[in-house]
């Protein structure tokens, strides 16, 4: 549960402090679960998520790829969540069209002091894996961040 908490909080801040997060997403994206080490959420997707073939742009879910990275560096307790290093996503299926909802799976791989390694899934409305993705965050700075609960979330503590 505190997880959970902290990652919306983050998530929060995204959404107040960031220019890209609050316009393409809005309150269409949201973390419906959280535990240290993976976030699940998911995206209602809207006519500005699209593109001209009228399913979600492949843009969007690249944002989500990056997004879903820092989600998952926070659910280890991360508040400042890095910067991307890398970011990679494949695109296997379609990912729906508006009315649709887009649910992706984030887990951070590997957590360290100075990068931390993040793979996801997305899954369309059919089941189907619509894309995958692989999101590396140069982490070094953000342990400064006195907003950080790492203690907390540790998976090797029994909280």
């Amino acid at each position: 549960m505190a997880a959970l908490r902290f990652v919306r909080s983050v998530l929060k801040s995204f959404q107040a402090e960031s220019g890209l997060e609050p316009r393409l997403f809005g309150e269409n994206l949201r973390v419906t679960a959280a535990e240290p080490g993976r976030v699940d959420f998911e995206l209602d997707i809207k006519k500005e998520h699209t593109n001209r073939l009228s399913i979600i742009h492949g843009g969007t879910i690249a944002s989500m790829v990056d997004l879903g990275g820092s989600l998952a560096v926070a659910s280890r307790g991360l508040y400042a969540t890095g910067v991307s290093t890398d970011l990679n996503v494949t695109y296997l299926n379609s990912g729906g069209q508006v009315g649709d909802i887009l649910k992706a799976v984030v887990k951070c791989d590997k957590f360290g002091k100075t990068l931390a390694y993040t793979s996801i899934e997305f899954t369309n409305g059919k089941g189907q894996i619509a894309a995958r993705g692989s999101h590396t965050k140069y982490v070094a700075q953000a342990w400064k961040h006195p907003e950080n609960i790492v203690e907390t979330l540790s998976p090797h503590e029994k909280k």
